[in-house]
């Protein structure tokens, strides 16, 4: 902290940053729980779309020796363009996809295996949820990094700023206190003085 100067107009400058500190603290609370909230139900939705990744991964065991075959599926399907958007959460702008598009070719039925378009359905499911996992883990790093942005600033605002103007009032208020009493005695001991010079003469 700098060196406070012990005088009325640093006591009005404490007290007004005092005031302005008091008036951000809510703001910033309220945002970290903001915060708090928004990365609980963004880690849920990223668990919900590990689990459907992992559920459309083992429903496809049974049958993904098929995939071995020589088989090659860039022919009939390819990501063409992956839609996102961005959204402002709690002052923090995400991610959020809008659609996976993809390039699909209908393969030829008479010189493909049957299993072809389940195949080629499971690629661009599974394909999709790889993606939406990615920008959910994308959205969870943006709003961690700016919760632990407010954390810091709520935690110099509670321990630091508001502490340290509060006892650089104290001080001033003190000392300006001390100032008087020393005027207040000066001006008897002058008055005192005069009074004896008047009687004196």
């Amino acid at each position: 902290m700098a060196k406070v100067k012990n005088t009325k107009n640093e006591l009005k400058a404490q007290r007004d940053s005092l005031r302005r500190y008091e008036r951000y603290l809510p703001t910033l609370q309220l945002k970290k729980q903001q915060l708090q909230l928004e990365v609980r139900q963004v880690e849920h939705r990223l668990e919900e779309c590990r689990q459907r990744e992992e559920q459309r991964v083992a429903g496809m065991a049974n049958w993904v020796a098929l995939f071995g075959d020589g088989t090659v599926f860039a022919e009939w399907i390819a990501i063409r363009r992956i839609v996102r958007d961005e959204t402002n959460v709690a002052g923090v702008n995400i991610p959020v996809l809008r659609e996976v598009v993809f390039d699909r070719h209908a393969p030829d039925l008479w010189s493909t295996p049957p299993w072809i378009d389940d195949g080629i359905d499971a690629l661009a499911e599974l394909a999709r949820l790889r993606i939406e996992r990615r920008v959910l883990e994308e959205q969870r790093e943006l709003l961690v990094d700016e919760l632990r942005t407010t954390n810091q600033r709520v935690n110099l605002f509670e321990r630091v700023k508001i502490p340290e103007c509060r006892d650089a009032i104290r001080k001033i208020r003190i000392s300006l206190g001390d100032i008087q009493v020393l005027e207040v005695a000066r001006g008897k001991i002058a008055k005192q003085k005069s009074l004896e010079r008047e009687t004196g003469s």
